[in-house]
């Protein structure tokens, strides 16, 4: 009688992080495919609200964007992994480990991605700069200063990513 002997080990496909270049370029399509989802978001909390300018509808409706915003980002992260651009540009987020995104890694993923332009807004609101060129520097130096900490990273992830236990990955071509 033989022995049966185990399988080979097999070595793990090693995984690429997409370059810093292409997953800024996912941002921005990102913001095109979100401005159409905010503006739909408006249209309806408009039409519930019946387009009141009373001062609590008016933040009502930060209130809803802001909540709008974690629902499509964590709904598409926890359920394919990716939002309609990153799948575009085959990126994934994935946390190690785990087969699909839990809902605390993507709530906490959607939280400290706001270090993209919190602290450029904050910096806008002390120093008390409203001229739209004026934000447009601040959001631009932050939006660089935190695609840097990729640069600063082993794997080269950026640092909200880091911080969630979260990573980007390439994911590779379909062959047709």
């Amino acid at each position: 009688m033989q022995a049966t002997s185990a399988p080979p080990a097999t070595k793990p496909a090693p995984v690429a992080t997409p370059t810093i270049l292409r997953r800024v370029t996912v941002m921005l399509y990102e913001a095109l495919l979100l401005f159409s989802v905010e503006m739909l978001a408006i249209a309806f909390y408009m039409l519930v609200t019946l387009n009141s300018q009373h001062p609590v509808a008016k933040e009502g409706m930060k209130a809803w964007l802001f909540l709008v915003t974690a629902a499509y980002f964590m709904w598409s992260w926890i359920n394919t992994g990716n939002t309609l651009a990153m799948k575009t540009w085959r990126i994934k987020v994935v946390k190690l480990g785990h087969h699909k995104l839990p809902f605390g890694t993507a709530a906490l993923r959607f939280l400290l991605a706001w270090g993209w332009f919190l602290p450029a807004l904050l910096v806008c609101w002390a120093f008390g700069l409203h001229g739209k060129g004026q934000i447009a520097i601040a959001l631009l130096v932050g939006v660089a200063a935190w695609a840097m900490t990729a640069l600063f990273d082993k794997d080269r992830q950026f640092l909200h990513d880091r911080l969630a236990g979260t990573r980007l990955i390439a994911l590779p071509k379909v062959k047709r």
